[in-house]
């Protein structure tokens, strides 16, 4: 690691200008404030946190519907910090305290299993490609799912495109990656490296991304080689496109990205429950969903501001007592910083 490190002062010293490197992966942003890689960034290389964190980029509207199916009587099954992301209607723990069905499960297979006893039980699913392959083969064993499916990369172009933050590098999704491959990060115009998540890989795949900066390439490299594959996975890739197809998705701090969501085929409508309970969507007033909040966690997602910006980092917003989603989740920025930074 000492010789990485002296190679990263090396490389930033002849660069000689500030460089902004965005890490786009939860488990990432663990791995960073963790090991504390930032202290040991030279003065001009600054590490910047992105959407990454399945639970923050969530839209406040998706929470206000699967909150209102609870509060409606359906049962709800879901990963357990998405029970505690409040809404303009409250949390799903909240709904479970008014006597609503509202269950923590690990994995989709958990939910299966409720069926037996919740027939009419939906699933609220999220996440990015990594776990799609594993909504999609519950959905076609007969599971009502609430999609709020992402894909990753348009998120990362879509942050390009806004430019509200110049985004000299990316240290890009290992996770991710494993589904999708090394080919659909190509051409964003900005270098790109896929690392693994300790501290040696994330080190290595910063001394690559100044590499390139400092030969004034733009390429997309794999350090994550012991996972990560050219092509990807692609039977988990053909899985997600059974059974999901490409829509609008809307990210929580960007609004919709094109092409950015994965709805279910209408082949499988009957376990869609956009479909399935329309009739009670459709009386949600989705325009509460937008009540403004002194939570800075759309900002923090596109790298415009840190946790400690937010007025109430720290104070009412603690992981206890979040007021927001990067709070919540211990993939978010904010739960992270608290846990790792705070001190």
């Amino acid at each position: 690691m000492k010789k990485v490190i002296k190679r990263i002062e090396e490389l930033a010293k002849d660069i000689g200008k500030d460089i902004n490197l965005m890490e786009v992966c939860g488990t990432h942003t663990q791995a960073v404030a963790r090991a504390g890689i930032r202290e040991l960034m030279p003065k001009n290389i600054h590490l910047t946190t992105g959407p990454g964190c399945p639970v923050c980029v969530t839209a406040q509207e998706d929470i206000d519907a699967i909150v209102n199916l609870a509060l409606a009587g359906i049962p709800v099954a879901t990963y357990g910090d998405m029970l505690r992301v409040p809404g303009y209607y409250g949390s799903l723990d909240d709904a479970r305290e008014k006597g609503a069905k509202v269950f923590s499960v690990y994995s989709v297979e958990e939910a299966l299993e409720r069926l037996n006893d919740y027939p009419d039980l939906v699933f609220f699913g999220l996440g990015f490609e990594t776990t799609a392959p594993m909504t999609a083969c519950a959905i076609q064993r007969g599971l009502t799912v609430y999609s709020t499916h992402k894909l990753f990369v348009p998120a990362m172009k879509a942050l390009l495109k806004i430019g509200e933050l110049k985004i000299d590098g990316f240290i890009s999704p290992g996770h991710v990656s494993t589904i999708i491959g090394v080919k659909p990060y190509e051409g964003m115009g900005v270098p790109q490296v896929i690392t693994g998540f300790t501290p040696e890989d994330i080190l290595v795949g910063i001394y690559m991304l100044l590499r390139q900066i400092k030969e004034g390439q733009a390429n997309v490299e794999n350090e994550y080689t012991r996972s990560v594959r050219k092509e990807g996975n692609r039977t988990a890739y053909k899985i997600i496109f059974d059974v999901f197809e490409i829509a609008d998705g809307n990210w929580r701090g960007f609004g919709v990205i094109p092409k950015s969501g994965l709805e279910i085929r209408k082949k499988f409508s009957r376990y869609d429950a956009k479909v399935k309970h329309k009739d009670i969507l459709d009386k949600v007033d989705f325009g509460k969903s937008r009540h403004p909040t002194p939570c800075k966690c759309g900002e923090i997602i596109r790298g415009l501001k840190e946790p400690k910006d937010c007025p109430v980092f720290g104070k009412v917003c603690r992981p206890e007592s979040p007021i927001g989603p990067c709070m919540v989740s211990v993939e978010g920025a904010c739960n992270v910083a608290y846990r790792y930074e705070k001190q």
